[in-house]
């Protein structure tokens, strides 16, 4: 059994930063693959970034490549979510999800374990 805890969410103004956390508990969660997801109001989940858990692979959706970057510090069961250059249309709940195999990073049903999820607001 794995458990997220998502954290770091906020308000921010447009081309703001944040740093979303992700931390987890349960057994060689570092072989675990993580993604983070996001919701925004009356939209379904889409799939923000993922990163391996076997040679730490990078995956982004191409909304967000080149602002947001996806880390993992095994060390510490922590994954981040550093986001720059914040736009409004990135307003939404963030949640973290794992799964020990997946094959399509972006699709939500491929993952096991989600967290509860942490509200990002890029407002003026």
């Amino acid at each position: 059994q794995v458990q997220l805890v998502e954290s770091g969410g906020g308000l921010v103004q447009p081309g703001g930063s944040l740093r979303l956390s992700c931390a987890a508990s349960g057994p060689n969660w570092d072989s675990y693959a993580v993604g983070w997801f996001r919701q925004a109001p009356g939209k379904g989940h889409e799939g923000v970034a993922c990163i391996s858990g076997s040679d730490g692979r990078t995956y982004y959706a191409d909304s967000v490549k080149g602002r947001f970057t996806i880390s993992r510090d095994n060390a510490n069961n922590k994954v981040y979510l550093q986001m720059n250059s914040l736009k409004p249309e990135d307003t939404a709940v963030y949640y973290c999800a794992t799964a020990l195999r997946i094959s399509t990073w972006y699709i939500p049903s491929e993952y096991d374990y989600w967290g509860q999820g942490t509200q990002v607001t890029v407002s003026s």
